[in-house]
């Protein structure tokens, strides 16, 4: 057995594929987001402006998050020093608790080291747990869904995306006594777009199935204390579980799950990603509390961000470039190729000081790879213009499509 030539040949195959992946060399400026600096390929650190990062209203930059992390550091120490069987629930988890059930008008909340993590751990724990359950996912759902429901074994069923005749017609077919889990995202965070969650929970009202709801890309973004989706429209008390991550709008890192008390209580039990894995650090704990805190009392850094969004998404329009449809936050730009969709992004770094990640298969289906712009409050018209001006230049270098005359 030739164990290198086999991981030769699975590289090789995404070299021809041209979607090999190439992680940048970074260092973001402290208080100066979107500058960062970029390494990789310089003689000493190059200024970059970032334009695909995940920390959509720039909480990880925010003077109250930094001072509650320094301040948790210097009380506590680094580590939460185990799991939380072992080393006891520290007292900053479970403020964090506290802050997120009352965020999503739960009982109780459960922390998680990753988004990733809270999805797999929930929904396999969950659909074991119930004897016979049917699972069904929307055909969109993040990868970290996908395993939690194949993980489970039990039996699931695709339904088209956002599409709710489809989702009838699945549950409608199943065995009326089986029990059965809808899990869905709320935004979608490739396209930009938003499940019909009122609907959805209407179907699982008539055929009595639990709801899954994974608002990570929606959470500090959306609703009038940063609830999500499911605050904004008034329906958060409607969902069965709500998941979100502490990784993106809250700007630190970890995930978790809103429930009532019972299910919370059952997946803290049962579910092995939980109960085996080190809890999060208590300086990670203090510094999203603050986040949460802050963007409950706060809408000035959702009110920017949308502006932002809304400024970009008309300049790429107006300049021609093929710009998708997106009624959220995200800014996507179809390339349609992931050897062109790594050029474009490979040119707009080195000669363009702009940064923003190819999105290629299997984050999105082959043949609709792009660049997905993720504009923050900081992101200013300057900044905008210089990007689309770059943007322009590279499509006509390229001999790209453009989606109207520029």
């Amino acid at each position: 057995m030739n164990y290198d030539q086999i991981f030769d040949k699975a590289i090789d195959r995404l070299h021809e594929e041209g979607r090999y992946r190439v992680f940048i060399d970074i260092l973001r400026n402290k208080g100066k987001f979107p500058n960062a600096r970029c390494f990789a390929g310089h003689n000493g650190p190059k200024q970059i402006t970032v334009w695909c990062s995940n920390d959509y209203l720039c909480m990880g930059q925010h003077p109250k998050v930094i001072a509650a992390m320094e301040d948790a550091l210097h009380d506590v120490g680094a580590g939460s020093g185990g799991t939380r069987n072992i080393g006891g629930n520290t007292h900053l988890h479970v403020e964090l608790e506290s802050e997120l059930a009352s965020l999503h008008d739960k009982e109780g909340a459960l922390l998680f080291t990753s988004g990733y993590v809270s999805n797999e751990a929930t929904l396999s724990t969950l659909a074991k747990l119930l004897p016979g359950c049917v699972i069904y996912s929307d055909e969109l759902n993040h990868a970290s869904m996908i395993a939690g429901i194949r993980n489970s074994g039990c039996e699931k069923q695709v339904f088209r995306h956002n599409d709710i005749e489809h989702l009838e017609e699945l549950l409608a077919a199943s065995d009326p006594d089986a029990p059965k889990l809808i899990a869905f995202e709320s935004v979608y965070s490739m396209d930009g777009d938003v499940a019909p969650i009122s609907e959805i929970c209407d179907l699982a009202d008539k055929y009595n199935a639990l709801t899954y709801c994974d608002e990570v890309h929606a959470v500090g973004m959306y609703g009038k204390h940063g609830g999500g989706i499911t605050e904004r429209d008034s329906i958060a008390n409607r969902v069965t579980i709500i998941e979100g991550t502490l990784g993106k709008a809250f700007g630190v890192m970890g995930g978790y799950i809103t429930a009532d008390q019972k299910i919370i209580d059952v997946i803290r039990s049962y579910a092995p990603g939980f109960i085996f894995t080190t809890s999060l650090s208590p300086v990670l704990a203090a510094g999203v509390l603050a986040a949460v805190r802050h963007l409950k009392e706060s809408s000035e850094e959702r009110d920017a961000q949308q502006a932002n969004a809304a400024k970009l998404k008309s300049m790429l329009a107006d300049a021609g470039l093929p710009v998708m449809i997106s009624e959220t936050h995200i800014v996507p730009l179809m390339v349609g190729d992931p050897v062109k969709a790594k050029k474009i992004s490979d040119i707009l770094l080195a000669e363009y000081g702009v940064y923003v990640q190819p999105i290629n298969f299997p984050t999105v289906p082959r043949g609709t790879e792009r660049l997905r712009f993720t504009p923050g409050p900081q992101h200013d018209e300057t900044m905008m213009l210089h990007l689309t001006t770059a943007l322009v230049e590279i499509w006509g270098r390229m001999e790209l499509e453009f989606a109207q005359a520029a």
